[in-house]
């Protein structure tokens, strides 16, 4: 059986008791993404939580809003038909959602755009892993290296198949995310985005070769400052194998 819309439907108590208990939600204003059949939703509530839910699929919009009338109508709990990828999304202090597998990198790049306390995510277990792969070892790429420069990360729990209806064929795996400024300065914060993502799109490529590669990508004349002024040491690297501090050290060295 596949799921409608790519949503595997949390159903298992227990870890939705584990998943409020791991963040600090009384009196909280929580952005949830994907609330499906709203398993997650009430454990919110009943935490404390005030929830602004964002739901893609009409029929759970007309499910949830019957399900949750009291609480809608109480003020604690708003539900917005729309897609998180790129729907307006409310003031929000916190995020805890089981994202949508497909969607999960785009709404994680959003989330991290828009800015929040803390978040609480659920993704497939690989994806979690990247995301939390050290910066300078094989396993780190865009992912990795643009959520560690804005957030640290912590890999709270798994989860099996059998905690959703249906059941996904990949575990889960649930992360804790919070903002904090990034560790190295960064002169322009645009400009680094750009070059991680040019960087990781020719991640078997040198620095080197990766930035007379990036075209369009970067501003301008920013490759070419940087090939003139970065060393030999970074220049001569592949993208995995560089720490947040090189990146930062290449997006500064093609400011203007």
């Amino acid at each position: 059986m596949s799921a409608p819309l790519d949503q595997h439907f949390l159903v298992d108590r227990n870890a939705v008791e584990r998943i409020c208990r791991s963040i600090d939600l009384s009196g909280r204003l929580v952005l949830e993404i994907g609330p499906g059949r709203g398993a997650l939703t009430r454990g919110l509530l009943e935490s404390g939580a005030r929830v602004f839910a964002v739901e893609i699929d009409r029929e759970l919009i007309e499910l949830l809003s019957c399900e949750f009338s009291r609480e809608i109508s109480e003020g604690r709990l708003r539900v917005l038909h729309g897609d998180a990828v790129r729907c307006t999304l409310p003031p929000f202090e916190v995020a805890v959602s089981n994202l949508p597998y497909s969607a999960s990198s785009k709404i994680t790049f959003r989330l991290l755009e828009t800015g929040f306390q803390e978040a609480v995510l659920m993704y497939q277990s690989e994806f979690a892993k990247r995301m939390a792969a050290p910066p300078g070892t094989p396993e780190c790429g865009r992912l990795s290296i643009m959520v560690q420069t804005y957030c640290s990360v912590q890999r709270l729990f798994d989860l099996p198949p059998r905690c959703f209806s249906p059941p996904p064929k990949v575990h889960s795996t649930v992360v804790r995310i919070v903002p904090r400024g990034p560790l190295f300065p960064i002169a322009d914060r645009d400009l680094y985005s750009c070059v991680v993502r040019a960087l990781f799109s020719h991640r078997r490529k040198t620095v080197r070769n990766g930035l007379r590669s990036a075209g369009g990508m970067l501003p301008q004349g920013a490759a070419e400052r940087m090939l003139a002024a970065l060393p030999e040491e970074i220049l001569s690297s592949r993208p995995e194998a560089l720490y947040l501090e090189d990146f930062a050290t290449i997006t500064n060295a093609g400011c203007s």
